[in-house]
């Protein structure tokens, strides 16, 4: 059985699951509607199949004094992009039909019955990208007021849940910035050295930029196109099928994510018929490191950076030489400040 359709099975067992605790319940839960929206549905589902990714960790162990991969071609399709379109309506209503009404890629066509806290869980997380979006914080009451309403007993489970949904799919991490006023703002993930950002539609794409330099990293520094798509085929992500959070993916990826220079796309030399692979670009180099992406990975997995040793030993390689080179830098701004002091100092004394 394929591997999306296994996470399919494991994630509406777990819905059914999730049914069957509403249940026990206080009563506000249990008249409440639980009919998962096909967005939601998909988000869930994303989620579940992120389940899979952490087996290339294991392999990337397995393969790490092992020769890599003979490179194989992988087949390729080119579609237009597909930007979101939004509504002016009040935010709580906005975000309520984001939920609802976007067109996403093949997913069930029967409704899932789950408990009407994953229903809150998803519209949190579209609440708060609205407000990351429009670069503002977000505070207790204000998502207690838009969002959790009559759950107020279950804030802490629901944003919780929501916090993991915003990391591993959109690369979002959610800060308290103010403990005493219960103050919150969303930060990326990539430490972004210009204004330029991996959101153009206003969608954050840190999330798949984070999985696809991870499977660069895991297969020795340079993925095959072919290794790259199979595992975000693993996460329901189909070369030329759009995607109801990240669009066209191969424009994405071969395109925009070039050309933002967060990734390398090139043709394998001598290759015939010709391949391609993807390295880390320069800006990937300079807003994230190995370790970053390697905590990244290992948080799929619930797991610690340690339990994968040979991936681990290699970034705390590259946490040392960046910090050689930060040491480096400093050393040398001095240096120059000096020499260009000494240059105007005497240009000034010449006569004129």
């Amino acid at each position: 059985m394929p591997r999306g359709q296994k996470s399919k099975l494991r994630a509406r067992e777990k819905r059914r699951q999730a049914q069957a605790q509403t249940q026990e319940e206080p009563e506000v839960l249990e008249n409440a509607e639980v009919t998962m929206s096909e967005e939601e549905e998909s988000l869930f589902l994303l989620c579940e199949q992120l389940n899979d990714i952490p087996q290339m960790l294991s392999a990337a162990e397995r393969a790490s004094n092992q020769q890599e991969p003979q490179r194989t071609p992988s087949t390729t399709t080119a579609a237009a992009a597909v930007s979101e379109t939004r509504s002016n309506e009040s935010v709580y209503k906005k975000i309520e039909e984001r939920s609802k009404a976007s067109s996403i890629h093949q997913a069930a066509t029967e409704p899932w019955f789950i408990g009407p806290l994953d229903t809150k869980v998803v519209i949190l997380v579209h609440y708060l990208l609205y407000k990351y979006q429009m670069k503002e914080p977000v505070t207790k009451a204000d998502m207690l007021r838009n969002v959790i309403q009559m759950y107020k007993s279950h804030f802490s489970e629901i944003l919780r849940k929501a916090s993991e949904h915003l990391e591993l799919i959109f690369g979002l991490d959610l800060k308290e910035v103010d403990p005493n006023r219960n103050i919150y703002v969303l930060v990326n993930k990539l430490e972004l050295s210009h204004d330029a950002k991996v959101n153009d539609d206003g969608m954050p794409k840190t999330g798949l930029l984070m999985i696809i330099l991870g499977v660069i990293f895991t297969k020795g520094n340079c993925a095959t196109e072919e290794q790259v798509w199979e595992v975000l085929n693993m996460m329901g992500i189909y070369d030329g099928r759009k995607h109801f959070i990240y669009g066209e993916p191969r424009k994405l990826i071969t395109q925009d994510l070039v050309k933002e220079k967060y990734l390398e796309y090139r043709q394998v030399p001598n290759s015939d018929p010709p391949c391609y692979e993807f390295l880390w670009g320069p800006r990937a180099h300079a807003e994230t490191s190995k370790m970053k992406v390697l905590e990244f990975l290992a948080k799929v997995q619930n797991a610690i950076p340690s339990a994968f040793p040979s991936l681990y030993e290699e970034a705390l390689r590259d946490e040392e030489e960046r910090a050689q080179a930060r040491v480096a830098a400093r050393a040398r701004t001095p240096a120059v400040a000096g020499a260009r002091s000494k240059v105007t100092s005497i240009s000034s004394s010449c006569p004129k």
